[in-house]
């Protein structure tokens, strides 16, 4: 500031720039804290109304702060004096006001060409307050008609109209100021805030006096809570890792990982170790690759008797890209992993399945004994943009457990990688039983054109499957498709007759309920067909278990699929009437199964009473019911009156004298 005195022209001696004396620094400070609210005000007047009110607000208070001088400061002579409150005058304080004031006047007139500079992210030039956002409080319709006019104003303007305004400064004095501010046409500013007409304001006051015009009179808000909450969890995980990595990284050595294994701006994040296993695995070279007729001869034809197939499995650069991905996936790679499945890096090296392009995508499959990965790169870019690494454990696949992996997903279709033993494949709809369904193209590497899947959320119009000779897949939104089965849970075979295929169309919506779970294969089992009461036909009980790669996590519903289910003919979908997360039932382990459901003719029938129907296997001996509805059978079906909303607790008793409860 005070370099832009000295560039000031200096007029004659009767001018606002001849000296009388020096304000110390004391002085200065005195008239700044005694007077701070008006200066504040002046500033806020002066500074462009255009960035938002508390901008301006933050803005006026860190121009009337930083205005305080270092050293004693010359005083203008003729320096108007701060008018005082009647019959209290205070000729001391005149001196270091218009100081002060002087140097407001310059700052804000200079930023208002560069306001922005006051509100830089460093603290001591601009006041800042954390987690709150302040603003002036509201006016009426005057003080947003001033607002107005004054923002039609120039900064020399809106200065004049300050000094003549709130400074109550008569018009000699204002001109005085200005010049010395450094104004060049101050006539020009004064005829301009003379123009501005001012609205009468209320209670004998002016509206630029209220506390719309007051930047000390702020009202607070909140800024975005949650938003800052995760701001600071993210610089504290940040700052974490920072030191974490930076002692890592200053061990000695050279890092984890060979020198460029992901090329400059790959997806992989910094080395951050050193192991002999994992530079190992990030070496393409030591990539391990069956044979391409391995499969014949293998003892177990499963993604281990897989040959290397695709056009880019010789591309060194690629396979180290997806290596050192996979080893340490950067911020911006979307990772995905089954449940149960690690996302860790390969224990070795992994055996390669599979490079080639897949629609607009590099697509890159691994097998490392456990797990099938999936890694995936934009064809037309190397920055790492777009780039999806999926894990899906495949622990005891073999045959039709292998026979596809996913290898694209693009606008509702899915392309498959078939394995070398599938010499067929046809899409099917499993809600169509009788259709013969459509030839399903393979290239050379056995790569499918693209095929409809079920589309999450969608209405289950629908449910395509893929067959591979007499074996059905089906797209979970997983890697690796889920194989679906039927019969008995200790013997379960392929979906291959007319009753299979009828007992799927009916099952197959509820497939939704299964994506994303990690599914290997869901067997579908019908344990019992019971006549309904009232000559209405048979109702056939299914009990649907679906197993997962893991183990655990298996998912067993019961189902009753009823003549004309819901009013509907065909297909139509049954209805489920119990469900159980892990457990035995419906499995290899325990295959039995009870379960019971509330029904009622539909259709016209005579018969309109509620019934409590129940079924078990074929262990069961007798069923029992108790609760609200109570009965008694021989035998492994139970039909007995009831009303619409009973509730009953269902037991039954097997051959061997075993008590069995309803899934659940």
């Amino acid at each position: 500031m005070e370099q832009q005195q000295a560039a000031t022209p200096r007029p004659d001696p009767t001018s606002a720039d001849r000296f009388d004396g020096l304000v110390d620094v004391e002085q200065a400070e005195a008239a700044l804290v005694e007077h701070y609210p008006r200066l504040v005000r002046l500033a806020y007047l002066i500074l462009p109304p255009g960035a938002s009110r508390s901008r301006r607000v933050l803005a006026a208070h860190a121009v009337v702060q930083r205005s305080l001088p270092r050293r004693p400061t010359p005083t203008p002579a003729h320096s108007p004096a701060l008018p005082a409150p009647c019959g209290d005058p205070d000729p001391a304080a005149a001196p270091g006001y218009a100081c002060v004031r002087l140097r407001v006047l310059r700052t804000a007139l200079g930023t208002g060409r560069r306001w922005w500079r006051w509100l830089p992210v460093p603290p001591p030039p601009l006041p800042r307050v954390w987690g709150l956002r302040l603003s002036p409080r509201s006016g009426g319709a005057d003080e947003l008609a001033l607002e107005k006019a004054l923002s039609a104003l120039s900064a020399p303007g809106r200065a004049a109209f300050a000094l003549c305004g709130p400074e109550r400064l008569t018009e000699a004095d204002a001109l005085r100021v200005l010049a010395a501010a450094g104004v060049a046409d101050t006539r020009e500013a004064l005829a301009e805030a003379a123009r501005v007409a001012t609205p009468a304001g209320s209670r004998d006051r002016s509206p630029v006096e209220s506390a719309e015009f007051d930047p000390c009179a702020l009202q607070a808000r909140p800024t975005d809570l949650i938003r800052r909450r995760q701001h600071v969890r993210a610089v504290l995980a940040g700052g974490a890792a920072v030191l974490v990595c930076g002692g890592l990284l200053g061990l000695p050595g050279d890092g984890w990982g060979p020198a460029g294994a992901d090329g400059p701006g790959g997806a992989a994040a910094p080395p951050y170790a050193r192991n002999a296993a994992a530079q190992a695995a990030l070496d393409p070279t030591k990539v391990t690759a069956a044979a391409a007729t391995a499969w014949r001869s293998a003892a177990r034809q499963d993604f281990a008797a897989w040959p290397a197939r695709g056009d880019r499995v010789r591309d060194r650069e690629l396979l180290r890209r997806a290596l050192a991905v996979w080893a340490r996936p950067g911020s911006g790679v979307r990772v995905a992993a089954t449940p149960g499945t690690a996302a860790g890096p390969a224990a070795g090296p992994p055996q390669l399945l599979f490079a080639g392009v897949v629609d607009h995508a590099v697509v890159v499959f691994f097998h490392d004994g456990l797990r099938v990965v999936r890694y995936a790169e934009a064809a037309d870019g190397a920055d790492g943009s777009g780039t999806t690494l999926d894990f899906a454990r495949t622990d005891g696949a073999a045959g039709t457990s292998a026979d596809a992996v996913v290898a694209g997903r693009t606008h509702g279709n899915v392309r498959y990688l078939t394995a070398p033993w599938v010499t067929s494949a046809r899409l099917v709809d499993l809600l169509k039983p009788d259709a013969a369904g459509r030839v399903v193209h393979r290239d050379a590497n056995g790569l499918t054109g693209p095929v409809p899947t079920s589309a999450p959320g969608a209405t289950c119009t629908a449910w395509p499957a893929l067959r591979t000779g007499g074996e059905l897949l089906t797209d979970l939104a997983e890697p690796v498709p889920a194989r679906l089965t039927y019969g008995a849970p200790r013997e379960p075979g392929a979906v291959s007759g007319a009753r299979a295929r009828t007992v799927w169309a009916r099952t197959a919506c509820q497939l939704a309920a299964l994506r994303g779970q990690g599914m290997s294969a869901v067997n579908s089992w019908e344990f019992a067909r019971q006549p309904l009461p009232g000559g209405a036909g048979s109702a056939t009980w299914v009990c649907t278990r679906a197993e997962t790669w893991r183990g655990a996590g298996s998912l067993t519903f019961a189902q009753i699929q009823t003549p004309a289910a819901g009013g509907r003919s065909g297909a139509a979908p049954g209805a489920a009437v119990a469900r159980a997360d892990g457990g035995t039932a419906c499995g290899p382990r325990a295959p039995r199964v009870l379960a019971g459901v509330l029904w009622k003719a539909t259709g016209g029938h005579p018969d309109g009473r509620w019934w409590l129907l129940a079924a078990g296997s074929e262990q069961v001996t007798s069923i029992t019911a108790t609760g609200g509805v109570r009965g008694q059978t021989a035998g492994r079906f139970l039909a007995v009156p009831a009303k619409a909303g009973d509730r009953a607790e269902l037991t039954a008793r097997l051959a061997d004298g075993e008590r069995l409860t309803t899934l659940r």
